[in-house]
């Protein structure tokens, strides 16, 4: 996933979010009725909205919900909070916030989230009374107040925006990058991965020039060059292969590690990684993707990734996987975590992942850092940093 910035509407059933919601997109993106509980899933729509730019906006159930079904709700809406950047607590104009409103708000300053409070339905009202600069009243039937709140969102991006590069910050002008992308059963029909599309986008918008091949075709195409490339990017599977092939004076990375750089776990990554080596017979490994797939017999996480580790370490290790947004709860049950890049994934889960992590004194790594580490080329994998 693009990192997108994702704003999240929350709060209780009836509210009129999915009202306000469709004001602000600008489409019928959500169901909308007088009936409590219409929303039951959260509804997601990446778009891009003037002034906002690219954006996730996010509409969820009412946090209010009860019952056994209400209360998997209201779980499964604590976890799209993992994912905002902005939280927009929608309530009604004319009455103070209940106390469902107010632990909303707790949720977001404990977990760093910055929010904007919405009166909606203003126009029940005669009389505004606003407690606080991030109050704003809106009606999403006569669409007022809605530029002001797009507005409002605008300016928290911008003060909590950082420009972050996969590869474009170290490459210069005229420099050749080579992409290593391998076509095999695992591969997804006629489109490359989205690491490969975003290392193509953001070396071309870096005035680089970009070759793309496949690991059987490398050693032709460095050969082809009329001058060596400054770096070769590599799916992690065919690492090994293609750290035979690259010259030492050529750099050589994969697109994980770049990604484990982009989302912010590069550091942890390599020290989890060193960890393998600490490992007894028996340990818990989870390996984690943040995508769901159909699973292949030569699948990179459930099959070749615990073989190669196996071979490595000479030790049997119990496995367990997760996909998807489901991440382990409990977990202090594993000594060492291994995640995927996390494209599809923004930084905020990511980090989250990461903490969950950290709080439990668990080691953290990928898959692209492992297999290197492996292979005994991390630190080889790494010297790209010195472009």
């Amino acid at each position: 996933m693009e990192d997108r910035k994702s704003i999240g509407f929350f709060g209780c059933r009836n509210v009129g979010k999915s009202s306000l919601v469709n004001a602000v997109t600008n489409q019928e993106m959500s169901v909308v009725s007088n009936i409590k509980g219409t929303t039951t899933d959260a509804v997601k729509k990446s778009m891009e909205i003037l002034p906002l730019g690219k954006v996730l906006i996010i509409d969820t159930p009412g946090f209010d919900d009860n019952g056994e079904l209400g209360r998997k709700r209201v779980e499964a809406t604590k976890k799209i909070l993992r994912n905002c950047d902005i939280a927009v607590l929608v309530t009604e104009a004319g009455r103070n916030l209940n106390s469902i409103e107010e632990n909303l708000i707790l949720i977001f300053k404990d977990r760093d989230i910055p929010f904007l409070i919405v009166k909606n339905k203003s126009d029940k009202i005669l009389k505004r009374v606003q407690n606080n600069d991030k109050e704003i009243y809106t009606s999403a039937i006569n669409k007022t107040g809605i530029e002001e709140l797009k507005k409002a969102i605008g300016e928290f991006l911008k003060d909590n925006s950082k420009t972050k590069k996969l590869i474009g910050d170290l490459i210069k002008e005229n420099d050749i990058v080579v992409l290593v992308t391998p076509i095999d059963n695992s591969a997804p029909k006629d489109r490359l991965i989205l690491p490969q599309q975003l290392s193509i986008r953001d070396i071309i918008d870096g005035h680089g020039i970009v070759v793309v091949t496949r690991e059987t075709e490398l050693e032709e195409t460095l050969k082809s060059l009329g001058r060596k490339p400054v770096l070769v990017i590599t799916d992690s599977q065919v690492f090994n292969k293609v750290s035979k092939i690259v010259p030492e004076d050529i750099y050589l990375t994969s697109f994980s590690i770049l990604m484990a750089r982009y989302k912010g776990f590069l550091e942890p990554s390599v020290k989890g990684a060193k960890t393998l080596d600490l490992l007894k017979d028996g340990s818990k490994i989870l390996i984690s993707e943040g995508c769901t797939h159909h699973r292949q017999c030569y699948d990179i996480g459930t099959v070749k990734l615990p073989n190669w580790i196996r071979k490595y370490t000479g030790k049997n290790f119990e496995f367990d996987w997760t996909s998807g947004n489901d991440f382990a709860e409990k977990i202090e049950n594993y000594d060492l975590v291994i995640h995927c890049g996390g494209c599809m994934l923004n930084s905020n889960e990511m980090q989250y992942r990461l903490n969950l992590t950290i709080q439990k004194n668990i080691p953290f790594t990928n898959y692209g850092i492992v297999i290197a580490y492996i292979n005994g080329i991390l630190e080889k994998s790494l010297n790209f940093l010195a472009l």
